[in-house]
């Protein structure tokens, strides 16, 4: 089929998160035959990686867009409306070049903020659309400051963002997680046209290393977009009593040092001036790994929040996938996947639980953290490897948007 694919990220290189899922689906979209017409920001060399994945990229360029872009949240709010324009503008285009002819078959729309531009374009188009939900974005906002919160906006934001497969009539919904599955089932929209595909990782790069952390210098490490809702008292309280237990443990941080890790890091400093601290700046997705390999325990020490409680959070399937042991909070969507696994403990919701997990971690010989990491590799490997969630998520889009035959 000719498929319309529409997201607010840049398509690559990936820049972790939601980010990093788009390449694979679009190689096994590719890969089954469709024809696929990439809308997405931006992004150098585009036309050279039009080539090489075999699709056709239509970029948006009327302002940039990414992650870590200036206004993002406003632009988060504008992108929706005018990437609808531009893909109708591209598809009229196609049409008078072809006199007529042209049309797309399908739509599938990726995370929230594309998801209103696919409903749009659905009901412009009239064809079919699938929306992939990676995460509960407005989940969130839960964790933002007091004089946003405070506003009452949240829950209406809440609400909109779970009633959008039942506003636009989408034929398809995929979730990041089972809990945000059954979150849109429970807003009445039919539970037969919702699949959880859960999130990925690749296991050719996520892989163990061969040297086993050095037991005199550990290193607790987390990896990530940094956003403040990443960065909380948990967290902060966590580190500072590891700490104040363990003070040769090294902290490192793996990613670009965002406004709130410049700040997180900087009160720690302040706080416990012998801590030592690493902060890697942006690596990408190809080689997150290697930062990772050699720390002796991975960290998700998310604050509680709805978003938070629906997501895979990708850290942690990565850190698994290095053989790391790691900590989290107790997560609705990793605490029910990986509830048996000896590799991922799950501390309470505060600072002080969370350091005892890490230093539970930390006390462990060397061997049993290898053991039971190199147990835990094998298992997400098997089940969580992008390969078999691309095949999932392109399963269930063919069954949502291909006609049913007729009864003979």
């Amino acid at each position: 089929m000719r498929l319309a694919f529409l997201t607010h990220e840049p398509f690559f290189p990936p820049s972790g998160g939601g980010s990093a899922e788009a390449p694979y689906l679009m190689r096994e979209l590719v890969r089954r035959g469709h024809q696929v017409h990439l809308f997405c920001p931006e992004f150098p060399d585009s036309k050279s990686i039009a080539l090489q994945f075999g699709i056709s990229i239509h970029p948006f360029t009327r302002w940039t867009m990414g992650r870590y872009t200036r206004l993002r949240n406003l632009k988060y709010l504008l992108y929706p409306l005018a990437l609808t324009r531009h893909a109708d503008q591209v598809l009229a285009g196609l049409n008078q070049s072809t006199k007529g002819k042209f049309h797309f078959e399908a739509i599938l729309a990726q995370h929230t903020i594309a998801g209103v531009a696919g409903g749009n374009l659905r009901r412009r188009w009239k064809v079919p659309l699938v929306m992939n939900f990676l995460d509960y974005l407005t989940g969130f906002m839960e964790t933002w400051p007091a004089v946003f919160t405070r506003t009452g906006f949240v829950p209406l934001l809440n609400r909109f963002e779970l009633s959008m497969p039942r506003r636009f009539d989408a034929e398809g919904v995929m979730t990041v997680s089972t809990p945000l599955a059954e979150r849109f089932s429970r807003t009445g929209y039919p539970s037969e046209r919702i699949r959880a595909i859960h999130y990925g990782y690749d296991a050719n790069l996520f892989v163990p290393g061969t040297e086993i952390p050095s037991p005199q210098r550990p290193v607790v490490v987390m990896h990530g977009s940094f956003d403040r809702h990443h960065l909380g008292p948990i967290a902060r309280g966590a580190v500072l009593a590891i700490h104040a237990t363990r003070p040769k443990v090294v902290f490192r941080f793996v990613g670009r040092v965002t406004p709130a890790l410049a700040e997180f890091t900087r009160d720690l400093r302040h706080k416990a001036p012998g801590l030592e601290l690493e902060t890697t700046g942006f690596v990408p997705y190809a080689t997150v790994a290697d930062q990772l390999r050699g720390a002796t325990v991975g960290i998700v020490p998310y604050e509680a929040s709805e978003g938070g409680h629906c997501a895979f959070v990708a850290k942690a399937v990565e850190y698994l996938g290095c053989g790391l042991n790691c900590v989290s909070t107790p997560l609705e969507n990793l605490q029910g996947y990986f509830r048996s696994e000896p590799a991922l403990l799950f501390s309470g919701w505060d600072a002080s639980t969370f350091a005892r997990k890490v230093l539970q971690v930390l006390n462990q010989s060397p061997d049993q953290r290898r053991a039971s990491g190199l147990a835990a590799s094998r298992r997400v490997s098997r089940e969580l490897d992008w390969g078999i969630i691309a095949s999932n998520a392109v399963d269930f889009t063919e069954q949502r948007t291909q006609p049913t035959p007729a009864p003979s």
